[in-house]
């Protein structure tokens, strides 16, 4: 029940936001001094303008009445009045027009926010599986070069090793820490 209520309220201050951005920001910067609150009764058979200077007030086009918004109920019952003839905040808009729009962009939100939602975990997802794949490659490139590095360190070793053998600097391997002799 109190979320009705809430909903109610927020409807009403969307609809008489609505009403001050079309009529200029001239009024939200310079507010008039607030009237004090009459009967809404008092404004039947005047314009809507004047019935919806009161924010608890609802005018309805079929019988040009001015009522108390039921602030029990989110909506105006059909029995009070019907939706497309009932109008709260502003003059120009119709509760049935109030509501698709709301719909509308409430539906946009969620699918927009639904989207984003997707899209970061597909790119996430996708951004996990790539630096597996990069890092294995730098591995796998990783052991080539010390592969490569191992046998180039072998072939060099091998080669000092004949260049020893030539000039007889070549150490016996069983015993590597005999007395070098000066002939």
């Amino acid at each position: 029940m109190e979320a009705l209520r809430w909903w109610a309220l927020w409807l009403q201050g969307l609809a008489l936001l609505w009403g001050r951005v079309g009529t200029g920001l001239a009024q939200f910067t310079s507010p008039a001094p607030p009237a004090p609150a009459q009967a809404c009764s008092k404004f039947s058979q005047r314009s809507c303008e004047e019935c919806l200077k009161n924010v608890t007030c609802l005018w309805c086009y079929t019988n040009n009445t001015c009522i108390d918004y039921p602030v029990r109920s989110v909506l105006p019952p059909s029995s009070l009045c019907s939706l497309s003839n009932a109008r709260w905040g502003v003059c120009w808009i119709n509760f049935e027009a109030l509501i698709i729009a709301i719909a509308v962009v409430a539906g946009l939100i969620l699918v927009s926010v639904a989207v984003c939602c997707c899209y970061c975990c597909y790119c996430r997802r996708r951004s996990r599986s790539r630096p597996d794949e990069e890092e294995e490659q730098l591995a796998r490139k990783r052991e080539e070069r010390r592969l490569q590095s191992l046998q180039r360190k072998h072939e060099r070793k091998l080669k000092h090793d004949e260049i020893r053998k030539k000039y007889g600097l070549l150490q016996d391997s069983d015993n590597p820490y005999s007395r070098f002799e000066n002939e």
